[in-house]
């Protein structure tokens, strides 16, 4: 699978089959976050994989995130904010969107998770005080079900088109015809 193809691909997977990660799948996964740039080159990632299903029902515990105790992996990205202060934060979600990317082109599903009490988080898997818990990432082989909301959500929330996000050398200025810069 092309990256574009991945990315077009990719969707917020809420429903998964008890098949555990291969290894050696879950391995490429992560270099795909360890091979993301970073400010720097600080790499102030640190990624705590999580398969425990007792570890997994109580990172389940926010709001929004009950899913999480299905997904056979929870990846918890955590980034070192002494070693890069203005930049772990996006450090760490690039890292992790690489590793959504590999997953997905690899045929699982993933869920960025951002609904959390970090404090909670923390504990569980002990992390030490200079790192902060950037986002939770579910993954996984997809389950079939049914998803009334997301299938709603998508008609009401479509995605915007290039016409509406994208200015060209000033905010706001849109070329005469748009078309002129697609292929």
């Amino acid at each position: 699978m092309e990256v574009f193809e991945a990315v077009q691909a990719r969707r917020s997977i809420r429903a998964y089959q008890p098949t555990p990660v291969p290894k050696e799948k879950l391995l490429r996964v992560l270099e795909a976050g360890r091979l993301a740039p970073s400010a720097g080159n600080k790499q102030p990632w640190h990624f705590i994989v999580v398969t425990d299903a007792e570890r997994r029902e109580k990172l389940a515990q926010a709001p929004f995130a009950r899913f999480l105790k299905e997904a056979p992996v929870i990846i918890v990205g955590c980034g070192d904010q002494k070693a890069s202060p203005k930049w772990f934060m996006v450090d760490v979600a690039i890292a992790m969107q690489n590793m959504v990317l590999t997953a997905t082109s690899m045929g699982f599903g993933t869920c960025w998770v951002g609904s959390f009490g970090e404090s909670q988080v923390r504990e569980l898997p002990k992390i030490p005080e200079n790192y902060r818990v950037v986002a939770l990432l579910a993954l996984g082989y997809p389950r079939k079900k049914f998803d009334l909301t997301s299938k709603v959500l998508h008609l009401i929330r479509r995605r915007k088109p290039l016409e509406k996000i994208v200015s060209f050398e000033e905010f706001g200025r849109k070329p005469q015809n748009l078309s002129d810069y697609r292929e």
